[in-house]
């Protein structure tokens, strides 16, 4: 059942088992863009880095976590909105693909930046740019102990970076999805427009899609449920969001098959 209360993720979490070891980070363009109407903020883009180069390595030593990265294109182009100005969907959501590369390229730099080595894998092939995506070269990588950035989404018009997120976790045996997102959790109603929404603290894939819940898309939680990942919804906005995430310190809802 659902559990709307104040509480961090970490209870849930212990109750699931043993600490994570793989996992998917799913950042939205909308995140890297700070306070600006579009593009880069560089500092939002470096105190990311900097906190994805801290899970990768870990602390107090520990081994750190294996971290692959999802990131999306909407601080650039969003394919869904290229289509509602005129533009046909399959290339709008094209453009958005190549919109995903810019801003892995980008977080590889700022991660290498911080000292922790990285590599962008694009599912739209580019090699002079990148290298193209494969599960053997992003499992290499990984096992490498390098931030793999995950660019092109899924390579297909039609599916949202969420549901790229969810498919890179499934091949890549992850133990769970990291959603970073402008708020800390799920809730009942839009927390921005409603001052009355309840967050939940923990919920079952069953129960977002009942519920339309619209943090990850249906196909999303579906391919959650039936390759059993557990996802993490949490705020970014807060210096070092994704170690607080991955520690079980973080203010958010867990999704759970």
């Amino acid at each position: 059942m659902a559990q709307a209360r104040g509480a961090t993720a970490q209870g849930a979490r212990t109750a699931a088992g043993a600490e994570w070891r793989r996992v998917v980070v799913k950042l939205s363009g909308e995140a890297l863009q700070g306070t600006q109407s579009h593009g880069l903020d560089q500092g939002v883009l470096t105190a990311i880095a900097g906190d994805l180069a801290q899970a990768a390595q870990g602390s107090d030593g520990g081994q750190g976590t294996e971290v692959a990265v999802v990131v999306g294109g909407g601080n650039f182009f969003r394919g869904i909105k290229g289509a509602e100005t005129g533009i046909e969907r399959a290339r709008a959501d094209s453009i958005g693909m190549l919109a995903t590369v810019m801003n892995a390229l980008a977080i590889e730099y700022a991660v290498e930046k911080a000292g922790q080595a990285a590599r962008v894998l694009s599912a739209v092939p580019m090699p002079s740019l990148c290298e193209p995506y494969s599960r053997q070269a992003a499992l290499h990588h990984l096992d490498k102990r390098r931030v793999v950035i995950l660019a092109g989404g899924t390579g297909n018009p039609f599916f949202t970076t969420d549901t790229g997120a969810v498919l890179r976790g499934a091949e890549l045996s992850c133990d769970a999805i990291l959603k970073a997102t402008q708020v800390d959790g799920v809730y009942s109603d839009d927390p921005k427009r409603n001052p009355a929404a309840t967050r939940f603290s923990t919920l079952t894939h069953d129960e977002a899609i009942a519920r339309s819940l619209a943090v990850m898309d249906t196909a999303a939680f579906a391919l959650a449920r039936e390759n059993r990942i557990p996802i993490l919804v949490f705020s970014i906005q807060k210096p070092g969001a994704i170690c607080d995430a991955l520690a079980g310190r973080a203010t958010a809802t867990l999704v759970t098959p």
